[in-house]
């Protein structure tokens, strides 16, 4: 069923004109990029935030990369070989079909746009409406260029999805912690990265004093 429905799909980019192929072969690695991108504003954007949001924007290209790892180390291990070169009758790949070694499943371009996708979403809120049709997006491109079939990038999806949000919400705990110490490290480096974290109003923190030096007062009475 794969198999057929590879075929119908590359069929079908052979009656498109040049400029869709080109956005297509594009689109394959100008993606990861624009996840790159977001990946630097987030981590921007959390920096006047609390500990939390900076940890999540932290972990958002961290747990990418694992899904990366993983996905790899399972190609690894299940040697299918490229559509553009096993499927008999079809049509020839928009783009140079990889080396032999390079297996097909899963794909791992579709294992970093989900496990980015997610990622984002869970750093970011609100932004899932842009990540994750970029990811399916790119998934789709690789089966439109011709070089995976539609179940390699399904489970390649799939699989980077669950592992970046297992790794995020694992070590979200930890890595606030850590941003806390950079916070208040003397490490000038430090605290640019980790960024200030919220603002305390000065009234809000002058009464915070008073209450502490009259709790003793009140104790003694």
């Amino acid at each position: 069923m794969s198999q057929d429905l590879y075929l119908d799909i590359t069929d079908f980019a052979h009656t498109t004109p040049g400029w869709v192929h080109l956005i297509a072969e594009l689109w394959t690695e100008a993606g990861l990029l624009l996840f790159g991108v977001l990946f630097i504003v987030g981590w921007w954007r959390a920096r006047p935030d609390a500990s939390r949001a900076m940890a999540l924007a932290v972990l958002a290209p961290l747990g990418t990369a694992f899904g990366y790892v993983v996905s790899e180390l399972l190609k690894s291990v299940i040697d299918e070989e490229r559509p553009c070169r096993a499927v008999a009758g079809a049509a020839a790949s928009l783009v140079e079909c990889p080396a032999y070694g390079d297996w097909s499943f899963p794909s791992n371009h579709s294992a970093i746009a989900g496990a980015a996708a997610l990622a984002l979403a869970l750093a970011w809120r609100g932004i899932a409406w842009l990540t994750v049709p970029m990811a399916l997006l790119m998934a789709f491109s690789r089966v439109f260029v011709g070089v995976h079939y539609p179940h390699d990038v399904a489970a390649g999806l799939v699989l980077g999805a669950l592992v970046a949000v297992v790794f995020v919400k694992l070590l979200t705990r930890p890595t606030g912690a850590l941003v806390d110490t950079m916070r208040t490290s003397r490490s000038g480096a430090a605290t640019w990265l980790a960024g200030r974290g919220p603002v305390v109003p000065a009234a809000a923190t002058g009464r915070h004093v008073a209450q502490r030096r009259r709790e003793p007062m009140h104790r003694r009475g």
